[in-house]
Order: C-alpha cells, then structure tokens, then sequence
C-alpha cells in the first residue's frame, strides 16, 4: 500500500477529531481538469468509493488519499503554436513581435491546446497516526509531501506539523553501520548502497545486488565518499531504502508479515490494518537507531517512544 515514506510529527496542541477532518477536507474534493486549467488537486474518497468518506478510521488509523491531475502539453507543440501565431502577425501586418507579445502569444497559444491536451493523473497515501502523533505521506518527493502539508494546514485550524527530525543524521548513522557492519538492533543492511563523494568531484560508487561487508566500502568511506542511501530489512518483516534526508523509499512487505493471512482476506480494511500496523512498530525502531528524536520546529512536540523509555 505504502511504497514510500516521509514522516512528519504533529503537534501536541492540535486535537484531532475525525469529522472535523471530514469536513475540512471536503472543502478541496477533486475535480477533473477544465477545459482550459491546467493543474487540479483534491481529495478522493480512499476506498475508490463514489461519494464515499475522505478519510477512513481502520483500528484507530486515519488514511486519505489525495489526487492531482495536469494537462500534458509538450513544450514543442507549445512552441510551434507559437511560431504560427507570430508568424501570421508577420504575413499579415508586416512586423515581428516583440518579448511581451511574444509572452501574451505564448498564454493565447495554451489556452488553444489546454483542452485537446491529454491528462495524467497521480494519487498519494496520506494516513494519520492520532495516537503516535505522525502525519504519514506516501511519497520520496519533498516537492509533492509540501502540497499536501500546506493544503492541510489551510484546512484544519490548529494543524501544524514538523518533519521527523533525529539526534543521528540518517548519513552519519549509515555510514557507522557500513564501517563496522553492526547495524541496529533489529535491522539488516542489505545489498545495496549508494555512495557520494562530498567535495567538487561529487564522485558516486553505486553497490546493487552486492555485498556491502568488503573492504572496498569501507575504504570508500575512509577516503570521504558518504553513503546517500542504503537498503534495509527491519524484523525480516518489511524491507526499504534509507535515504539520507531521513526519506523510506522501496517498502515492501516480506512473506513473514502475510503469513496467516489469504489472498481471500484482501480488501481495503484488510491491507490498511497490515500496512499501517507493520510501519507504525517500524517508524519508532528507525528513530531509536538513528538516537532518538532531535529538536523540531516545533517546542510542543511529543518525545518518541524510544526517547521518552530512556529517561
């Protein structure tokens, strides 16, 4: 269900009330593109359900799904509509236009092509964890998380969150764990890694499907190259790629988790409960092996399970 991960924290002054969601969030329900717009994004009901809920509560877990879609125009097709305008304005009135017109040109020409245009639509998880106080986006790219962060805190008075910050930088932490091969309790580094040089050459050493136990890591390491990413299993249960902006990439479940469970138990319900049940004992075990939370944004924030068992 969830093939990526970027988690933000949620601050303790907002109070969640599941309706309240509801309501704010029907305030930007998804609607097609018209005709001549180019971008739309909105909320769709997450069980795929006509006029269905937006936000569904499956064992105290609260999942949306966000849309958008965008009017494909190619900026060749753009341009050559452009040089046709221009280029009557020259056979008919003997002159060319200028920068400003051409840039009028330009907004005439996409209004023609916007509704022949072809569209393209993409979906993203958003799930809330009320009790662990987490705001879940199921997405790498921060680009994407800050739209949907941004629509939620116009929506929902109180709102405001931070994102997932550690004592250990996922960096540093990763390369600990490749110089001396002993990574977190629970977890397992696995074969694959990507590692970059920090000064002007920006030189990459790219591992896949290679052990990462050998010298020549570690000597890359020694010589400056920093890992930026590296494959993990936690629990011989879920499987991903750390990133070093503290991004899960590459989720996948392992055959430990769907043991018991049939293909005839599928469905929504079903896959909401494994998904979100695997990852919400995964995201503290991640934060106690990078030290326990850092410092936020945000003063009121919560410490997390690891942090608060320490002291």
């Amino acid at each position: 269900m969830f093939k990526s991960m970027i988690i933000y924290r949620i601050a303790k002054s907002w109070q969640g009330d599941l309706q309240a969601l509801e309501d704010a969030l029907r305030k930007t329900v998804f609607e097609e593109c018209s005709a001549t717009q180019e971008r739309s994004v909105g909320w769709v009901p997450p069980r795929g359900e006509q006029h269905g809920p937006l936000v569904e509560s499956v064992a105290g877990q609260w999942v949306m799904r966000f849309m958008t879609e965008a009017k494909v125009l190619p900026a060749s097709v753009l341009n050559r509509k452009v040089n046709e305008k221009a280029e009557h304005i020259e056979n008919t009135e003997g002159r060319k236009p200028g920068k400003k017109e051409k840039r009028d040109l330009k907004d005439e020409a996409k209004l023609d092509l916007l509704p022949m245009a072809f569209t393209k639509q993409g979906s993203m998880w958003v799930w809330i964890d009320p009790q662990a106080r987490t705001l879940v986006l199921d997405t790498s790219a921060q680009g994407r998380a800050d739209e949907v962060v941004t629509l939620l805190v116009e929506s929902l008075p109180g709102f405001a969150v931070a994102l997932l910050d550690t004592q250990t930088s996922p960096q540093a932490a990763m390369a600990h764990w490749l110089m001396t091969q002993e990574p977190p309790a629970g977890f397992t580094a696995d074969r694959e890694t990507e590692l970059k040089a920090a000064d002007e050459s920006k030189a990459v050493v790219r591992y896949a499907r290679h052990p990462l136990d050998i010298d020549e890591v570690r000597q890359h390491i020694e010589h400056g190259k920093l890992p930026t990413k590296v494959a993990m299993t936690w629990d011989d249960r879920v499987s991903f790629v750390l990133t070093e902006g503290l991004q899960i990439k590459n989720i996948a479940l392992l055959d430990a988790v769907m043991d018991g469970n049939s293909k005839e138990d599928g469905g929504f319900d079903t896959d909401v409960a494994i998904a979100t049940g695997e990852l919400s004992r995964l995201i503290p075990d991640l934060i106690e092996a990078l030290g326990g939370e850092g410092r936020t944004a945000l003063g009121d924030l919560p410490a997390s399970p690891a942090t608060s068992a320490s002291n």
